[in-house]
Formats: structure tokens, sequence, C-alpha cells
């Protein structure tokens, strides 16, 4: 298959500043991350605040460049100036508040706006406009006021946005991390639909463990670092150490893993609260 994204050794530095704005020393936000992502798979990135995971993922779009090595977009190297434009295009960012990210007055014009910019023609932007809306199942919605829309809802047109830009990559930096229950299943829910139908790349950057239990693969990130790798449930079946990480860890698991602790036959890295109920009525 083919790499969408490729990260090799890559390190991100940010300059700190004293109170004149004078250069005093470097924070190294990423350091020495590899990732391979290969197209049409959904990768969850973890971690809690201030890992590196948001750093990293502005990396997958040309917002920041490698202060050392080296990111590839759909096989393009994101340093040179002149494959900008195609890295753009390529992966599109959702971002953790909608609001950042609406600018139109009406749902509709605000989906249009990134395929203008394109240069799409003016009969194109309006089919990519109602297949966009449709796919993330707004379209009843298309004369709307975007202000007048739930927290899910602005999150679903802010995706849309991104998809009528047709990229072949969405990288989603904490979308639901301002959003109830429900919108952040909503938002789960239309991300899923879009890699069935449109066969889009997506990295999904959160620290809610839940959200992750889908993917493929799963990288787990601290102090800039990639700590854990590996399928939900090989991440899953290590609690402890995923603790250690600060990170949330979903009850079931807890309660499986406390299980299994105490004796009970019970498999390792369970993520559903069918598969335990599952593996209990299955004990003799």
């Amino acid at each position: 298959m083919r790499k969408m994204v490729q990260t090799e050794d890559l390190i991100f530095e940010y300059a700190k500043r004293d109170e004149e704005g004078n250069v005093i020393g470097a924070y190294r936000a990423v350091d020495q991350v590899n990732l391979d992502v290969e197209e049409g798979q959904f990768i969850a990135i973890l971690g809690h605040n201030g890992s590196g995971k948001s750093t990293l993922a502005k990396h997958i779009n040309a917002i920041l460049l490698p202060t050392e090595g080296t990111v590839w977009v759909s096989g393009k190297d994101t340093k040179e100036p002149e494959e900008l434009w195609n890295v753009r295009q390529s992966a599109g960012m959702v971002f953790q508040n909608p609001d950042n990210q609406i600018i139109g007055t009406v749902v509709e014009e605000d989906v249009g706006f990134g395929p203008e910019n394109l240069g799409v023609p003016t009969d194109d932007i309006w089919k990519r406009v109602e297949q966009s809306l449709k796919a993330v199942g707004m379209i009843e919605y298309r004369h709307h006021s975007p202000n007048k829309l739930s927290g899910g809802q602005k999150q679903r047109v802010a995706i849309a946005g991104v998809i009528a830009m047709r990229p072949k990559c969405i990288v989603l930096d904490e979308p639901t991390a301002m959003l109830d229950p429900n919108g952040r299943k909503e938002v789960l829910r239309t991300v899923e639909e879009l890699r069935k139908q449109e066969k889009v790349t997506a990295i999904l950057i959160t620290h809610y463990m839940e959200e992750v239990i889908d993917a493929d693969k799963v990288f787990v990130m601290d102090h800039g670092h990639v700590v854990m790798e590996g399928t939900p449930r090989d991440i899953f079946s290590q609690v402890d150490t995923l603790k250690e990480y600060r990170l949330d860890v979903p009850q079931v698991t807890i309660l499986a893993d406390e299980l299994k602790k105490r004796g009970l036959d019970i498999p390792a890295g369970i993520l559903r609260k069918e598969e335990l109920v599952e593996a209990i009525c299955r004990l003799k």
C-alpha cells in the first residue's frame, strides 16, 4: 500500500523567549518521531496535554515545518516550498474549536469557501457542497446560520468544509474536546462514514481513549516521544502503562483488567462492554 504520511526522525523545537521577546533557548515539543500511515487507514494519536500530539498534527498540513528530520505527505516533502500547495490539498485539518474554522454566515457558503479558494469552477463547487453536507448528515441545514447550530453540528460543518476540498487525508486535532458526549459520537460517526464512502485516510488526535477503539493503529505520545504503538487491543491490554502516561482508561477495560488480576480467565485488552459480558459468560 502507498504511504499517505511518513515522518522520519521528526524533531520540532519552539523558541523560548524572555519578556522582551529575545530568544533564550528552545523547547523540544516533538522528539525523534517516526510514523508510517498508509492510505485509507484510521490512525489515532493519543496523549495528555503537552505530549506533543497537536504539534505533530500541525506538521501533516505543513502549518509547522520540522526543525530536523522530514515529513512526507502523499510522497511530498513538506519542507519544499513548491510542494506546500500540494501538501495542503492532500491533507485537510479540522481543529478543536469549530468557531475558529467557520467563516461563512450561511452553512453552504462556508462549505464552499475552501473549493472556491482552490479555483474550482462554480458549478462544481455547488456539487461538492451538496455532496459534502450529505456525507456529514447536514444537508437539511444548508441554508441555516452556523451560529444557530449545536457544537456537534458546527464541527460536522467544519468537517464538510474540509471534505469539499477533496483531501486524501483528514487530520482531526482534538475535534471533540469542546463537545458533549452526543456531539462527540456524532463527529466520530461522521469520520467513520467518510472513511467508508470516500476512502479518506483519517488521523485522529485525542486524549479520549474510547474514541480510538476502532482505529487500525494507535500511537501514544509523552513528552514529544512516541512511547507506545500498536492496535487498540495491544495498547488497551497495558492498563498500568497507560495510567503511567496519565491517560484515562475506559472503565470497561479497567474492570476487565482487575478481574484478570484476580485470576479470572478474561482476555487482555477488552475494548467494549459486550466483549466483557461475553468473556464472563464463557467462564466455567
